[in-house]
């Protein structure tokens, strides 16, 4: 069973930039995408970022799209979001999630998809 941990969330005042991390173990001999999620209190939860495994495909939702990069480190097993621009409405819960590697480009972007793990979060504030 793989575990994933958040790490990097803030409060940043708007146009600032911060990257979090989301550290794997125990997934040694699996090949998995990650994905970044998040979530408003009282909101649904929303696709954010997906990259696969050999980090050839990535996708992202299109209100990220030019402000945020997603990449990881296989040999740290590590992957990253690094977040450009943020904006009050940045404001909520990160959340990273592991889903099989299913084909080379395979990257569901899309919670419905089976995860074989998620995070706890990290709380990403942004205000003035």
């Amino acid at each position: 069973q793989e575990q994933l941990v958040e790490a990097g969330g803030d409060l940043v005042q708007p146009g600032r930039s911060l990257t979090l991390t989301c550290r794997a173990s125990r997934i040694i001999g699996n090949r998995y995408v990650i994905e970044w999620y998040r979530q408003a209190p009282g909101k649904e939860r929303e696709a954010v970022a997906c990259i696969t495994f050999e980090g050839a495909l990535k996708k992202y939702a299109d209100f990220v799209k030019g402000r945020f990069t997603i990449s990881r480190d296989n040999a740290k097993n590590i992957v990253f979001l690094q977040m450009n621009d943020l904006q009050p409405e940045d404001t909520t819960v990160y959340y990273c999630a592991a889903a099989s590697q299913l084909s080379p480009a395979y990257c569901p972007l899309d919670e419905s998809a089976a995860h074989d793990a998620w995070g706890q979060g990290t709380q990403v504030t942004v205000a003035s």
